[in-house]
């Protein structure tokens, strides 16, 4: 109801829990599973990842106190799990190896993307036999760049994240003295390629949260949070 509506799944917002709860049962129900099958992260804008096992499973579903710790990266090769993100401008991506059958969903906000989130998920989900030339990349909407104007901190973050290479122009464009406009969404696709997933194997939604159905915190404070959702299928 109001800023939370609607199909808030954050339960960290000022949501009433219990309505935050509901939704992710119907959430889970949509997606053809048990809320018992979903896994939550306390996501904390970093690039820490986590794989995660069939015990996990359950782990963040009624409550932040059992959620994965302190993590915006989660790997498994578990098909039993289905791991969430949670978002409301960041970005937020699934990467599968199909022949390892090991998934990864990332948490990628400026700060995530800035310390190299895509990089970190792909080197753990290595020791589960993923190759990164394998990887197929799906990125989710994020904040469209006419709406996310930045400070140099951010752009120079980013700029570092790829040293020796240079940003492309679309992902961080001058907006007057000081200020930029970014493209998440772009910074991540780059560095999905410099890091060796090959461009043909990278998809994007093709919308942002300007649209309507998605909650967008740059827009409306305070606000719900969507979720990707992602599982393996049984091999």
């Amino acid at each position: 109801m109001g800023s939370y509506a609607s199909l808030n799944l954050g339960l960290h917002v000022g949501d009433d829990p219990e309505r935050v709860r509901t939704n992710r049962q119907l959430a889970a129900e949509t997606f053809g599973v048990d809320l018992d099958d979903l896994v939550f992260a306390e996501q904390v804008h970093g690039v820490s990842a986590t794989i995660i096992g069939r015990n996990d499973r359950g782990r963040g579903t009624r409550g932040m106190d059992d959620a994965i710790a302190t993590t915006d990266i989660l790997v498994t090769n578990d098909p039993s799990i289905v791991m969430v993100m949670l978002v409301a401008d960041c970005v937020p991506l699934a990467l599968i190896d199909p022949v390892a059958h090991v998934l990864a969903v990332v948490h990628a906000g400026w700060r995530g993307t800035a310390g190299g989130a895509v990089a970190r998920a792909l080197e753990a989900m290595s020791p589960l036999g993923s190759q990164t030339e394998r990887v197929v990349a799906f990125l989710g909407p994020g904040v469209h760049p006419d709406r996310y104007q930045v400070d140099d901190t951010v752009q120079q973050g980013l700029a570092s994240a790829i040293t020796p290479h240079e940003i492309e122009p679309g992902v961080a464009r001058p907006d007057g003295a000081g200020h930029w406009k970014v493209d998440l969404v772009a910074a991540n696709r780059q560095q999905l390629t410099l890091a060796g997933v090959h461009p043909s194997n990278i998809f994007e939604s093709g919308t942002s949260t300007t649209d309507d159905d998605f909650f967008s915190d740059r827009a409306k404070r305070p606000c719900g949070r969507f979720a990707l959702m992602a599982r393996l299928l049984e091999a």
